[in-house]
């Protein structure tokens, strides 16, 4: 059903952590029989690290441990998140254009929600502290094994979650990080949608982090914006405030050669009635609402090699 699309590479979860190359390659070669390419893992499992607390380098020496064995099977990318806490909570279904299901996002409604006990609250800072020491340790160990690290921004964006302040989520906590550690392994998920929903024009990060090479992933997504970081509502690709096309062709004149994941697919009708995938977002879809993104995106890159 993926390879019908068109679609040639794809994003899955790692195995069991720490990763073996035994493991990742029957992953990756269950995909490349069906004429896939596994181009993006997803690696989590480290919240001591996060936390800045008790463990965290055993937790490391997983990470390490698991880009070896990324890099000895060939896999070019690992995204990853750093979140002290990700206000989910915030999300609900917008009715959309013919029924169709939207997500949108008012922080308003849970910006008061308290800490949860196990995790505590963060200050910026520290969690930046803990962040260098993680990249730090990490970095040389992705970048001797060929490997090309991905952080996804805070998403949603807000300035707080659950009493912890958010590191990943401004124009200026993005250029921080690939600041910390000066490699092409240490780079961004950009995020067209992300950008668009805290008022920074996406051309812009898109050639910023190009320029530098450190567009590792992409997330290529659309938004109407009601207020900036706090209240906005995810849409079809076609009708958000982001000029995809523009940031198509910035994409292929930055000569970015990694995944492109048309993510959040909107809830279509087909989908309520065949849920071949389920979604985790409010007013998310399935395999139809992924056809017509994974269609407007391959369209959208044809039209930018054309020009």
């Amino acid at each position: 059903m993926i390879k019908q699309l068109g679609v040639d590479y794809v994003l899955v979860g790692g195995p069991e952590r720490p990763w073996k190359e035994e493991a990742l390659s029957k992953i990756i070669n269950r995909f490349e029989s069906n004429g896939l390419k596994v181009i993006n893992m997803m690696i989590s499992g480290f919240p001591n690290a996060i936390y800045g607390r008790e463990g965290r380098d055993e937790e490391i020496e997983m990470l390490q441990k698991s880009l070896r064995a990324a890099g000895n099977v060939g896999l070019p990318v690992v995204e990853y998140n750093f979140y002290a806490h990700r206000l989910t909570e915030g999300y609900y279904e917008v009715e959309g254009r013919g029924g169709a299901g939207y997500t949108g996002y008012r922080y308003e409604s849970v910006k008061d929600l308290p800490p949860i006990p196990e995790n505590g609250a963060h200050a910026k800072e520290a969690l930046w502290e803990n962040l260098t020491y993680l990249l730090e340790a990490i970095i040389p160990v992705a970048e001797k094994s060929n490997v090309r690290m991905a952080l996804h921004p805070n998403d949603p964006p807000v300035p707080l979650s659950r009493g912890n302040e958010q590191i990943m989520a401004t124009y200026d906590d993005w250029k921080r990080l690939i600041e910390i550690v000066d490699s092409p392994s240490n780079g961004i998920t950009y995020h067209s949608g992300v950008t668009t929903e805290i008022d920074v024009d996406a051309v812009e990060v898109c050639r910023y982090f190009g320029e530098r090479d450190r567009i590792n992933h992409v997330h290529y997504r659309n938004v109407v914006v009601h207020e900036p970081v706090v209240d906005y509502v995810e849409v079809f690709p076609d009708e958000g405030e982001t000029d995809m096309f523009a940031v198509m062709k910035e994409l292929v004149k930055q000569k970015y050669s990694f995944g492109i994941y048309p993510e959040h697919p909107r809830l279509l009708d087909y989908d309520r009635d065949h849920p071949h995938t389920h979604s985790q977002y409010p007013g998310g879809g399935g395999y139809a609402g992924f056809t017509y993104n994974v269609a407007y995106a391959r369209a959208m890159l044809q039209a930018a090699l054309g020009e």
